[in-house]
């Protein structure tokens, strides 16, 4: 059983930036791979970015550039940085973690952002 739980969110102006933290319960060493979705008012859930435990991270088309992904497995923490933020970013953003058997999620995190 993996807990996640994600902080950071909140209100911000377009062009400003927010960070979110994900905070496992266990050690995220053996974890395949941990990530970001996130769900818009009336959208379907998108992925945002994956790091996985070894190779390269990937990013939706719509943040590259902007959002960065990263672990620290001394912390078992996965954080989003997340720059240049637009009114489009609106959505509650949701951590989730692989293991070789399931896929857990975080409770989400609303992340709003005024024009």
């Amino acid at each position: 059983q993996v807990q996640l739980v994600e902080s950071g969110g909140g209100l911000v102006q377009a062009g400003g930036s927010l960070r979110l933290s994900c905070l496992a319960s266990v050690s995220i060493d053996n974890i395949n791979a941990m990530g970001w979705y996130r769900q818009a008012p009336g959208k379907q859930r998108e992925l945002v970015a994956v790091i996985p435990s070894g190779g390269s991270t990937n990013y939706a088309d719509s943040v590259k550039g902007r959002f960065t992904i990263s672990r620290d497995n001394a912390k078992n923490t996965v954080y989003l940085q997340m720059n240049s933020l637009k009114p489009e970013d609106t959505a509650i953003y949701y951590c989730y973690a692989n293991t070789a058997r399931f896929r857990y999620w975080g409770q989400g995190t609303q992340v709003t952002v005024s024009s």
